[in-house]
């Protein structure tokens, strides 16, 4: 900081020019009247201590003049509103990025605060020592970025929304809150922007090794990184998931993992509708250590887990202690395939778990399946979440690919695909020709939401859609008229058919909920629910007229319901589940595409306004020049003694 002032109004200056008529008005002023007396007996007193002190009197006659000359030039520098001049240049518009990621949340051992608690102390020092002329706007940045308020100057506002900003359960998304600043340059002067974080954000290493934070994401402006230090040691649950281990149990896994800071130890309680599965599992871990639990939960009814960590000692962060599972009832598959695809039937029949439908008669007894395999496009209407089609062509698609006789070529697929998995399709040998339409290009099935899997040699041989909960497989070739049967790699593809429904149907592996947008649910068509979760929380949603629920904000880790006019629909609870929140590893600079930013712990050292003190010197010097010429002097006060005795009477000095 320079000692050296600035003024933000220097233009004021001309009010020192009062001093000229202040000057001339106090020389001009009226002498006090002559008056008669009596007798000067009664002032000899005075008299000899006006002529003791006389050097006193002189300088008393002065000091009026010396002390407005001092209360007029301090208000006429404050009027210039001087400032000390900080490290900072003085910015016109200054976006304030502030972190409240669930790391934020993380509490110091010893102050008891956590780290927004620490950020909002700087940012409240920069608000308060605004300049004329500044405007702020805040953008709290989480899982997305919100800008709190329009740039301004006023400081109760800008006061306001900052302790209005609280920690949300939900990782940090930095480039939701880069954006919002890029684009407020575009229609504001914004030379500079602060960021405030803990500088957990996710990392990887580089070819050193070192972790570094990276953000794919061009600058068009100065940011300046201002870190607050970690809170300490911390350990927390980082996953929880179910495995189905046979149609009537689950493995329910558990992952706990320590910190960056300090080693750590707790132990893991489970509990299924409140009541414990088992005794507690102890667990001790050293710094950046992880630990994987076992237990095992009966699948024959369903089941609400909560697992809880309790650790020993201090835990920075409370939002990492608690994960929620629901568990369905384990049962078989259900699957529907025609008598006609007797090679998928046949692959079917010889696994476990699944049950098969129609019968060989064509005999079906259920009105809704987790997978359906069909060679017709009615079988559209039949109830499922996954569908797998052979030699079908999409209605929305006929107008871009029609499917001819001849012999079609394997170019590429995608291997990757859940359901193409470790399956070999070079030379296959097909004798259905899919080809495009002329001046159709890929793009023009990904508007319809359609993703190749496939490649053949004039169109595409396989597709993929999602619609809500729905998964869409569609083999545009027939697979009775290709050798792909014959290979080995036609069995695995109706393993993962299998398992890829069994993941839709939540009967395969399960994941919990995390924090942030729910996932998407298939309701009633047109109907306003209602979704209550922790800390007050609660907010209404509609359904379109496909039933979808979707959008839904979960911030916050605990137990949610949701509800309709009728009542409650479904208690399920949301957990963070985030190893980079839990570890609180901070990083000290972040990459992005032509330039890293090194951050800075130090505080931040802005202008501080001198004006308001200045004005209070002001006040005080007002207030000591009324008090010291309102009180009377000791010789007028014995006069005044003497004057009020009465005649006759004695005057006792």
């Amino acid at each position: 900081m320079s000692w050296w002032p600035g003024f933000s109004t220097a233009s004021y200056a001309w009010l020192f020019l009062l001093l000229i008529p202040l000057i001339i008005f106090y020389f001009l002023k009226l002498k006090r009247p002559r008056l008669d007396v009596a007798s000067l007996a009664l002032w000899q007193q005075v008299i000899s201590d006006q002529r003791v002190n006389s050097p006193f009197q002189k300088f008393k006659r002065n000091l009026l003049l010396l002390l407005q000359v001092i209360i007029l030039s301090l208000l006429a520098l404050a009027a210039m509103q001087p400032f000390l001049q900080g490290e900072e240049q003085q910015l016109k518009d200054l976006p304030i990025l502030i972190d409240c990621s669930a790391s934020m949340g993380a509490v110091d051992e010893e102050s008891g605060k956590s780290r927004l608690d620490l950020v909002k102390e700087q940012v409240r020092e920069v608000i308060e020592d605004m300049l004329p002329g500044q405007r702020i706007t805040l953008i709290a940045v989480n899982s997305t970025a919100r800008r709190l308020t329009e740039f301004t100057d006023n400081q109760p506002v800008l006061l306001s929304a900052l302790d209005e900003i609280e920690v949300t359960d939900v990782p940090s998304r930095l480039e939701d809150g880069l954006q919002v600043a890029q684009a407020l340059t575009r229609t504001f002067t914004v030379e500079k922007v602060l960021l405030y974080s803990d500088g957990n954000l996710p990392t990887r290493p580089d070819p050193s090794g070192q972790r570094i934070a990276t953000v794919d994401f061009d600058l068009s402006y100065q940011l300046e990184f201002r870190q607050v230090p970690r809170a300490g040691r911390n350990m927390g649950i980082t996953a929880l998931n179910a495995r189905r281990a046979a149609v009537d149990r689950w493995d329910v896994f558990v992952r706990v993992e320590a910190g960056e800071a300090s080693s750590s130890s707790g132990e893991v309680k489970l509990t299924a509708d409140g009541l414990p599965l088992g005794e507690p599992e102890p667990v001790a871990l050293e710094a950046g250590e992880s630990q994987r639990l076992v237990f095992s939960v009966d699948a024959s009814r369903p089941a609400f887990l909560e697992a809880t960590l309790s650790a020993d000692g201090h835990d920075a962060l409370s939002s990492d202690n608690s994960a929620y599972l629901q568990l369905p009832i384990g049962r078989e598959l259900l699957v529907y395939c025609p008598p006609e695809l007797a090679t998928y039937r046949h692959m079917l029949r010889g696994l476990e778990g699944v049950i098969l439908e129609p019968d060989d008669e064509g005999q079906a007894d259920l009105s809704r399946y987790d997978l359906v395999f069909s060679d017709n496009r009615d079988d559209l209407n039949t109830e499922s979440t996954t569908y797998v089609f052979v030699g079908v062509v999409p209605e929305d698609l006929e107008s871009l690919v029609t499917v001819e006789f001849g012999e079609s070529e394997v170019v590429d697929w995608k291997r990757d695909a859940p359901l193409l998995q470790h399956v070999q399709l070079k030379q296959v040998v097909i004798t259905d020709l899919p080809q495009r339409a002329d001046g159709v290009e890929d793009g023009d099935f990904e508007e319809l939401g359609y993703e190749f899997l496939v490649f053949g040699s004039q169109g595409p041989l396989m597709l993929r859609k999602r619609d809500g909960p729905r998964l869409y497989y569609y083999l545009l070739f027939h697979t009775d008229r290709s050798t792909l049967p014959y290979r080995v790699g036609f069995p695995i593809m109706v393993q993962n058919a299998v398992n890829i429904a069994l993941q839709q149907a939540s009967l395969s592996e399960l994941k919990p909920v995390t924090t942030g947008v729910l996932p998407e649910r298939e309701l009633e068509p047109e109907t306003t629910y209602r979704v209550t979760g922790p800390r007050g929380l609660s907010a209404g949603y509609a359904t379109g007229e496909d039933g979808i629920l979707d959008g839904v904000g979960a911030p916050y880790v605990g137990r949610y319901e949701l509800r309709d006019r009728e009542g409650l629909i479904e208690r399920f609870g949301v957990s963070l589940m985030n190893q980079t929140e839990t570890s609180l590893y901070s990083v000290d600079e972040i990459q992005f595409r032509e330039l890293s930013v090194a951050a800075e712990e130090d505080r931040l050292s802005s202008d501080k306004p001198l004006w308001p003190t200045l004005a209070a010197l002001a006040f005080i010097v007002l207030l000591l020049e009324w008090w010291y010429f309102q009180k009377k002097p000791a010789g007028m006060l014995a006069a005044e003694r003497i004057k009020s005795v009465r005649p006759g009477e004695r005057h006792v000095p």
